[in-house]
């Protein structure tokens, strides 16, 4: 933790004067904003310009002075939305009015010669002439606006097209920072350690870094909410508990970021469209677009997801029009709730089901996320989370990241000291990349980080990564089945393998044998195209041969049931048993540990804990056991068998039993599966049923 000293403004520490002699009047106190209430009409990153102009200093008495002159100039020039019509009748009185508010401006090409017209959104003033000098001095007027001190004039006598236009945009005063200067932002940068300098971007973030509750990896996590920002057309999700302020930085830090409530967005809104007037869509005005708790509802069309996973991984579009394809640099950030116990979660199915049906399931949309940042490692937030020190001035960040950071290339920093494992394919590769890119960007922004930096980076990248690439395992099996990534320490070769902790070590399936007639299978439920893990649990006792089916129990999973009782029922004394199931009740309970809701290729799972449970045999551990059979006993091909076996591996399974029908499909396995588990074939429903039995 930061030393801290006393002197007139209360708790200063190391870092906050260091802070400001490195970067006088780029930085503020994070607190202050917290003092004004001013609506939501004005971004942060306006106020804090505001509050930087004029409480830049560590002296209290000039932060009281300045706090006043900022409260002045609110109160006289920020527009409330219910003002407007008297704003109107002011200028028209007055003949002129000083406020802040954001402008825009159109270029109507219809008018003769071609008209800009300047809007005010708080004041709602339209049809405002602007000059085409202060146009063309500030471009960012027609793309997305600029927040500024604005003097209108009224002047009734202006006319356009017959009607009154009396409203003249004479000055404009950008209150964003119209530039920074990258060169002295790096000079800066040089008197941090990088420790120090991760506190500095947490407190800019507005978070106090030196709480216990901050550990170093907390503080990474924190961070990557900020990689888009940096590194163009980066793509990140994040689903976390509510609460731990998924949405706040993309709310607050940025002009260059817009984020859209609820998920929501249009194709449409998102990169322009023929009847949108011809509007730059917000991918081409915005370094991020983000969605917040996403819903999904403009998601359901299928064009519009094609456009959404386009765009994403060739960061270009096409309208449908005349203008061909459209090169843009904005990332896209999705953020989303998650609940329950993620380690379970992860076991038995996959940390994209927090999302809306229609994009749950869909691995090419989820291919296309650099990375997955693990919400539920954040804390929710508290107020002692809240920093009341110093760090840059939103805007001043803002335009380092846009103009500065933004338009450099860190593409191959890591390879002074590292190259990538064997399982990291194309587009594993671009993903691990950019995360290591917008790493250094942020924390070395001279691009010089030490080979112990560097080595942490690469392994949060390739974490950050295969997350993503593990939930697309579980939802498409061989696919995607190189998930060990790794890395390669150039100067001794050795290579490190790099694990995502919520995976744990938690076995499904257990090593010690199990109960009589408990028996774990694998099925693939057609409806939702997936594979998932079944326990079965039979108990037989005496009575008239009733059988009784609980659980997961669709017509598939029943007639699958059902046939393999009767087959053991009627060829039971064949295969040696002296009990008959005529004489006995049986009761099932079909348990779905991955949310599968139905299947019919249970067949032989069933059989076999019938007789374990008829014998009173236990099953041996670590077993699955495949395969479908007829009401005859014939045993059927097992489809998908490779991606059977990788959900039965993942879940801790040591020996799988499967039809010798299928012993053509072994050379096609992975190498992988093949060398961790245990693989037997099996000719005939009874075979099956005493293999899978215990000894003894």
């Amino acid at each position: 933790m930061n030393e801290k000293r006393r002197d007139q403004t209360g708790w200063v520490d190391t870092l906050d004067q260091k802070l400001f002699n490195a970067f006088p009047g780029r930085v503020v106190r994070k607190d202050l904003v917290k003092r004004f209430k001013v609506g939501d009409n004005i971004p942060v990153y306006v106020l804090e310009y505001l509050l930087g102009k004029y409480c830049s200093t560590t002296n209290a008495g000039e932060i009281e002075e300045g706090i006043l002159r900022v409260k002045d100039i609110i109160a006289e020039r920020i527009v409330r939305a219910d003002r407007g019509e008297l704003i109107k009748s002011n200028l028209r009185k007055n003949g002129v009015h000083k406020l802040i508010d954001l402008v825009t401006v159109i270029f109507d090409e219809k008018d003769e010669g071609g008209k800009y017209w300047a809007h005010l959104a708080a004041a709602g003033l339209d049809h405002v002439h602007i000059k085409e000098n202060l146009v063309y001095e500030h471009e960012r007027l027609l793309t997305g606006g600029i927040w500024a001190n604005l003097e209108i004039t009224y002047d009734e006598t202006l006319m356009h097209k017959g009607a009154t236009r009396p409203f003249v945009l004479n000055r404009l005063q950008p209150i964003q920072i119209a530039s920074a200067n990258l060169q002295e932002f790096l000079e800066g940068r040089a008197r941090f350690t990088r420790d120090e300098w991760i506190d500095v971007l947490l407190r800019t973030m507005g978070y106090e870094p030196t709480n216990n509750d901050f550990t170093p990896r907390r503080k990474l996590l924190f961070l990557t909410r900020m990689i888009p920002m940096v590194e163009k057309n980066y793509n990140l999700i994040e689903l976390g508990p509510r609460g731990t302020g998924k949405s706040y930085v993309y709310r607050e830090i940025s002009p260059y970021v817009i984020l859209l409530s609820g998920g929501q967005g249009s194709v449409a809104d998102l990169f322009g469209w023929k009847n949108r007037n011809d509007k730059p869509g917000l991918v081409v005005r915005y370094d991020l677009v983000a969605f917040d708790e996403v819903a999904g509802p403009n998601f359901k069309k299928e064009n519009d997801k094609q456009m959404y996973k386009g765009y994403m991984e060739q960061r270009s579009f096409s309208r449908g029009d005349d203008k061909g394809t459209i090169q843009a640099d904005a990332g896209i950030v999705f953020n989303g709730n998650i609940d329950g116990d993620v380690e379970s979660i992860a076991r038995v199915s996959h940390l994209f089901s927090a999302l809306p049906d229609s994009i749950r399931n869909d691995m090419a949309f989820h291919d296309r996320w650099h990375g997955y940042l693990p919400g539920w490692e954040i804390p929710k937030m508290q107020t002692a989370y809240f920093t009341d020190h110093l760090g840059f001035i939103s805007d001043y960040i803002a335009e380092i990241f846009h103009e500065g950071l933004r338009n450099k290339n860190f593409a191959d920093a890591h390879e002074r000291f590292f190259s990538f494992g064997n399982h990291l394919e194309a587009r594993d590769r671009t993903a691990v990349v950019k995360t290591v890119s917008g790493l250094v960007k942020l924390l070395h922004p001279a691009n010089d980080p030490t080979r112990a930096e560097m080595e942490e980076y690469v392994r949060f990248a390739l974490e950050m990564r295969r997350r993503v690439k593990e939930q697309l395992k579980r939802m498409g099996g061989i696919e995607y089945a190189k998930v060990n990534f790794s890395y390669i320490d150039k100067e001794t070769g050795e290579e490190s393998f790099v694990g995502c902790p919520e995976l744990g070590n938690i076995q499904l399936i257990p090593d010690t044998p199990l109960p009589p007639g408990d028996i774990f299978t694998i099925g693939y439920d057609s409806a939702e195209a997936r594979y998932s893990l079944y326990r079965i649990q039979i108990n037989i006792s005496g009575g008239s041969g009733k059988f009784n089916l609980v659980g997961v129990v669709s017509k598939n999973i029943r007639e699958s049931a059902k046939m393999a009782h009767d087959y053991l029922k009627t060829n039971g004394r064949k295969m040696g048993i002296d009990r008959e199931l005529t004489h006995y009740d049986a009761n099932v309970q079909v348990i779905s540990l991955m949310q599968g809701k139905d299947a019919g290729d249970l067949g032989m799972a069933f059989f076999v804990g019938l007789v374990s449970a008829l014998l009173s045999r236990t099953i041996a551990g670590g077993l699955v056991v495949l395969g479908q059979m007829s009401i005859h006993g014939v045993l059927s091909h097992v489809e998908g068998l490779g991606d059977k076996l990788r959900v039965a591996m993942d879940s801790g399974a040591r020996r799988v039993m499967i039809p010798t029908v299928n012993r053509k499909d072994f050379a096609t396995l992975p190498d992988e599966v093949i060398d961790k588990m245990q693989i037997e074939f099996y000719s005939d429903p009874a075979q099956a049923a005493f293999k899978a039995l215990a000894e003894g």
